[in-house]
């Protein structure tokens, strides 16, 4: 099997690094680097745990334009980000590239609609791609080649594969956005169906495959309802079937909100990290300790 492309979820890698890790950790200048360290940590991890031909790093908006137009509340919850976390994210993409990684900017589009593209495009070049992310809404673009890079406790990785997303959801990648349609999603602000969790929602789609199929028939239902028709012509009970129904244009909008878009992806080629210009950019950041390791690794070839 060839080397994976290794495409990193950086937004999400900085904000679990700015909250995990203490705030004193500080540059040469005396601006924190906490949530910098921990993205370069991150990725040297799980190169070590997954070889990689090359790595992506993709940025993008926290929100994309066209999702909050299409529903105001999606991401609304969210605090704003803080202004010293904002400055290490405007500094991550130079800190990044100094190791050859390429780094992609989906610019309105969310990190999200980079790293699904760039897998696509991996799997239609016959390469395969590890996503290295903890959003579950790029389960959908898991596949035979793609697979989901989990960072677990202790430094453990585990790849989520088709089957082990049909094991957590009941559902193959493919209907992921329907079920965060009808589940909702909290951290995105979609509240989904009323009174339809996750065992509902998964028990619909295997039953009728996706979303629009799922609104026909309770459309139809309820159709009958007002008609008079006999009691016991739709599997659908009475109150899923309202509901489904009352909602279904914003049910709609949840799906097409939690769907991936892709953008233009041409393949990155084979990429060695560069070890020793990383250790250079690092020491004159400040970050001592990462230099001196990245500086071992250059010397001994990674």
């Amino acid at each position: 099997m060839p080397e994976p492309l290794l495409i990193a979820d950086v937004p999400w890698l900085l904000y679990r690094s700015y909250f995990a890790l203490p705030k004193s950790i500080a540059g040469a200048d005396g601006r924190p680097v906490n949530a910098l360290l921990g993205v370069v940590n991150a990725l040297l991890a799980a190169l070590e745990a997954r070889p990689s031909r090359a790595v992506l790093a993709c940025f993008g908006a926290e929100q994309a334009r066209y999702r909050v137009e299409a529903f105001p509340p999606y991401h609304a919850h969210r605090d704003p980000m803080p202004a010293d976390l904002a400055e290490q994210w405007a500094r991550a993409p130079a800190l990044l590239a100094s190791f050859a990684w390429s780094v992609i900017d989906a610019e309105e589009l969310e990190a999200d609609d980079a790293m699904g593209s760039y897998a696509q495009a991996e799997e239609r070049a016959g390469g395969r791609a590890l996503l290295l992310t903890a959003d579950r809404d790029l389960y959908q673009a898991v596949s035979e080649r793609v697979a989901v890079l989990e960072m677990g406790k202790g430094g453990v990785f585990a790849e989520l594969g088709p089957e082990q997303v049909l094991e957590r959801y009941s559902i193959a990648p493919a209907q992921v956005p329907d079920f965060i349609a009808l589940r909702g999603d909290p951290s995105d602000g979609l509240p989904g169906a009323p009174g339809i969790g996750a065992k509902t929602a998964a028990t619909l789609l295997r039953r009728y495959g996706t979303l629009e199929a799922l609104l026909e028939e309770a459309e139809r239902q309820c159709a009958e309802t007002v008609i008079g028709a006999p009691k016991g012509t739709s599997e659908l009970r009475p109150r899923v079937a309202a509901a489904l129904h009352e909602n279904a244009e914003l049910l709609r909008t949840f799906k097409h909100v939690a769907t991936l878009v892709e953008i233009e992806a041409p393949r990155p080629p084979d990429r060695a990290t560069d070890f020793a210009t990383g250790a250079e950019v690092a020491r004159k950041i400040g970050m001592k300790r990462l230099a001196e390791r990245l500086e071992g690794l250059a010397s001994s070839g990674g």
